[in-house]
This record gives C-alpha cells, sequence and structure tokens, in this order.
C-alpha cells in the first residue's frame, strides 16, 4: 500500500469514527448533525479540525465549574411564585402580570428567575447616551463596580471606561471586570495593566490555555452586564468599542437597544454576575454581601425577570420564553435582531402568528457583519413573507438591537439574537419586561425605526438572483453551526 492509500483510509475511518461520534454519542439536534456530517465529508481534514475546536458539546464535559448557590432568600421566593400560580392564588394586582401566568411559570421553572415588581428602568438607543450615563453612574459609585462584557475593546471608548475604573479602584472602590476571551482578544494585558495595578480584578471567560489554541472558542459569554453598589443594573446589546459610539466607517451609526434598571432586579443581574465571575476567577464572592439595595424603597412597578441561558443548561431558556411570548400574540409581535436563524420550532412559531392575522412586523440589518449569517437569514425570510409577517430593512446604520414586544404589553431587551449560536452555544442573558408603559415604549421605538427602513416586499424577494439564491442555500444548510 502506498502513502496516499493509507491517508486515505485513515482519513475515512476518521471520519466514519467522528461520524458516529456525532450520531450517537453527542446525541446534536438533527440539523446540527447533518451540518456536521456534511462538512466531514465535503472537507474531510479542515472539517474534522473545525470540529474539534467548533463542534464538541461542552455540556457533556466536566470543565464548568459553576457555583450553584443561589441566595437562599431568592429561592425561597422562586418556590414561593411557583406555589402561587400553580395553586391559581393570584399573587400580582396588575393585570399584564395575570395574563402571563404561563410565561412568568416558565422562567421561574427553568431558570430559577424571580419576577421582581419593585423597578424603574430607562431604555437606551444611542451609543453615546448610554455610555454618557454609565460613566456618570461609575463616578457617583460608593461601594463596587460589576462589569461584563463581550467585547471590550482597547480604542477610545474603552481606554476612558478603564480610566474611570481604575480611578475609583484607586479611591477604594472594588471593581470587577469580566470579558470574554474571544470577543475581546483585542484586549491587551497592558491596557488593563493599571486597573489591576490600583487594586482593581480583572478576568477572561473561558481563556485559551496556548496561543492561538483555544478547544472552548465555540462557547462564549455573549453577555453585556454593569452592577453598580447592588442598585443600578445595565443589561441589553451595547458592548465597549468605537463602532458602538457610530464611529464606524463600516458600519456608520449603531442602532441598539440598552436597558438601565433600578430596583429589585438589580439583585438578579447581581446573581448572574457573580455566578460567571466565580467561574472564570475560583473566587467564591458571597453573594450575600452584594445584594445592597433597601427593601423599602419604592422604585416603580415595572415586572421583570432576568433570565440566563447557555450550553451548560438542559433547557434553551431564552428561545423557550421568546417562542411563549410569540403564541401569546393577540394583537402583534415586533422583532428587532442583527440575526434571524431560527430553528424550526421559533420559525413556526412566528409563522403561526403571522397566519393568524397577528400584525408580525421583522425587523433586520440592511448590511452584513457577517456574511455567512447574514445570507442564512434571509434564506428565512420567504417563508416569513408567504406566512403574512412584514419583514424591515433598517437603513440608517447597522441594527444591533436584540428586542421583542408583543401586544405593547410584554417585552424582552438583552444579549440573544435569534439563532442558533445565541440559543444554544452561547452564554445569554435577557429581561423579560411586564409593563405595559415599558412595552408601549418599545413598539413605538420599533415604528420610528420603520420609517428608517425599507420594507421587503414579497416581489423583490423572489426576483433575487441565482447568485444570492446559492449563498443563502449553502449558509442555510450551514446555520446550525454558524
Amino acid at each position: 500500500m502506498t502513502l496516499t492509500t493509507i491517508l486515505l483510509a485513515f482519513i475515512l475511518v476518521s471520519n466514519i469514527l467522528l461520524g458516529f461520534t456525532i450520531v450517537f454519542l453527542e446525541r446534536k439536534s438533527v440539523s446540527s448533525t447533518w451540518a456536521w456530517l456534511m462538512i466531514l465529508n465535503f472537507i474531510p481534514i479542515i472539517g474534522f479540525l473545525f470540529y474539534l475546536f467548533f463542534g464538541q458539546n461542552l455540556s457533556r464535559r466536566k470543565i464548568f465549574k459553576w457555583d450553584h448557590v443561589v441566595h437562599e432568600r431568592t429561592k425561597e421566593r422562586v418556590a414561593s411564585q411557583m406555589r402561587a400560580i400553580a395553586e391559581k392564588r393570584d399573587p400580582f394586582t396588575q393585570p399584564v402580570l395575570r395574563d402571563y401566568h404561563g410565561l412568568i411559570y416558565m422562567n421561574l421553572n427553568n431558570d430559577e428567575a424571580p419576577l421582581a415588581l419593585n423597578n424603574s428602568l430607562d431604555i437606551y438607543t444611542d451609543g453615546e447616551h448610554k455610555f454618557r450615563q454609565l460613566l456618570r453612574d461609575i463616578h457617583k459609585a460608593h461601594h463596587h463596580i460589576h462589569i461584563e462584557y463581550y467585547i471590550f475593546r482597547s480604542d477610545f471608548l474603552g481606554h476612558e471606561i478603564l480610566d474611570a475604573l481604575t480611578a475609583r479602584a484607586r479611591e477604594g472602590i472594588i471593581v470587577r471586570l469580566l470579558v470574554d476571551d474571544e470577543g475581546s482578544r483585542q484586549l491587551s494585558k497592558k491596557a488593563v495593566r493599571e486597573l489591576v495595578n490600583a487594586g482593581g480584578k480583572f478576568q477572561r471567560f473561558f481563556p485559551g490555555h496556548l496561543p492561538l489554541l483555544n478547544m472552548r472558542i465555540n462557547y462564549r459569554n455573549h453577555r453585556k452586564l454593569v452592577v453598580i453598589d447592588g442598585q443600578i443594573g445595565y443589561i441589553g446589546g451595547f458592548n465597549v468599542g468605537d463602532e458602538y459610539l457610530g464611529l464606524s466607517t463600516k458600519f456608520g451609526y449603531w442602532r441598539d437597544t440598552h436597558l438601565r434598571i433600578c430596583g429589585e432586579s438589580v439583585n438578579s443581574i447581581q446573581a448572574r454576575f457573580l455566578l460567571d465571575w466565580n467561574q472564570a476567577s475560583g473566587e467564591k464572592v458571597p453573594f450575600q454581601g452584594y445584594y445592597h439595595l433597601n427593601q423599602m424603597d419604592h422604585y416603580g412597578e415595572v415586572g421583570i425577570q432576568i433570565v440566563s441561558s447557555g450550553p451548560d443548561r438542559r433547557w434553551e431558556q431564552i428561545k423557550n420564553a421568546i417562542i411563549k411570548m410569540i403564541l401569546s400574540a393577540k394583537e402583534c409581535v415586533y422583532i428587532q435582531t442583527p440575526y434571524l436563524i431560527p430553528d424550526q420550532s421559533l420559525l413556526n412559531a412566528i409563522s403561526v402568528a403571522a397566519l393568524s392575522n397577528v400584525d408580525v412586523r421583522i425587523m433586520i440589518p440592511n448590511k452584513p457583519d457577517h456574511p455567512f449569517v447574514y445570507w442564512a437569514t434571509f434564506s428565512n425570510i420567504g417563508l416569513l413573507l408567504e406566512a403574512g409577517a412584514h419583514v424591515f430593512l433598517y437603513q440608517n446604520g447597522f441594527l444591533h438591537a436584540k428586542t421583542i414586544v408583543v401586544d405593547r404589553r410584554l417585552a424582552t431587551v438583552g444579549t440573544s439574537n435569534i439563532d442558533y449560536r445565541s440559543f444554544s452555544l452561547n452564554f445569554e442573558v435577557n429581561a423579560f419586561i411586564y409593563h405595559e408603559d415599558t412595552a408601549s415604549n418599545l413598539a413605538t421605538i420599533f415604528l420610528s425605526d420603520c420609517r428608517l427602513s425599507k420594507e421587503l416586499a414579497i416581489e423583490d424577494y423572489n426576483r433575487r438572483s441565482l447568485m444570492i439564491r446559492f449563498k443563502e442555500s449553502v449558509s442555510r444548510l450551514l446555520s446550525p453551526i454558524l
């Protein structure tokens, strides 16, 4: 036998064994399984390497070190709220809360996400406004500043925030900065050295143990959270970088959505941060020391559940909650997302809503930041247009908002895109908001964005060129692993 024959035989056997592993041991979704088998067959060697880095099911590996100790009062509150709903004892006074018992219960059951009613919030859609307020809050902190971002760049905005954190750390404020290793790979050790020297703490989530080699590269912490003094919490889509201020020549104006929350839900945001921090740092920071809200204070009447999901969890909590939201719609569903690559269950939910005479409007960017993901998004548009959904292409820069509004009464804002990666591979967090005024404000913002968008007619969609259809078809096949 020649060396070439032996090599080909080795590749064939390796592909068969890896295919067997994917199908019978990893127990991936059917669509993901077929996508990986296609990769292995068409590009055997490269496909094998791709699988090693991007395809492993880490939920079955012993790599997670989550500190699952949750504040006992939170556990008791979750159990109490679940009992009240199950026994049909109405614990809520607002009609909007009574109408969404099922969603509230599911989030309690799947994610131990307590419903907090004593909240107020501000909505930010412009990066300049959001980061000016964040810097003001950083400068006013009295006890601690906890920051967690997927992307944190060493540019003008990144250094401005680092300088503010460093100054507060020198003054004795507890500062913890957590970034995702892959998303923030441009953030050098030199950039954070002054913060660490000033007494601040810095960690990377899932760092690679060898240069340019990270076997967990496919599983990223996509969360964007800030907690200040346990009293102010930020959650939403903005990362830290100049492009989020609209300073990128490639993307232009950056349209995103972020929330600034004051009230009881900050405890849930704090818990999420500390779980992530303890996992990344190996510390055991006690939760009790960072719940600083005075429960006697009245912040507002906005009901909020903070729901997390990730590849370490059995249920896709955020996806399931979104499906539940959409299927509850009676009048309208407004969706803003940079990527629209739903699995069949979510695609069916959106289609059912549209076919049921619900006003379904979906807004996506008019320009891509990831070409394959962009074409995969367009591959799903046709079915939704046929079902009666309206699709808008945002023209005023790049749309990065992750927002859904149902019937102007219920909404979610967070970090999760509508795609397989967000629902199954990334660590995400969303705020589910039960408050008519807030949902109505988000709906009004959406309709204002419609005036800055072009509606895609089904006739125009059907006139796509053969090359575009080919790109969409390939991207659709690969969408479960994008």
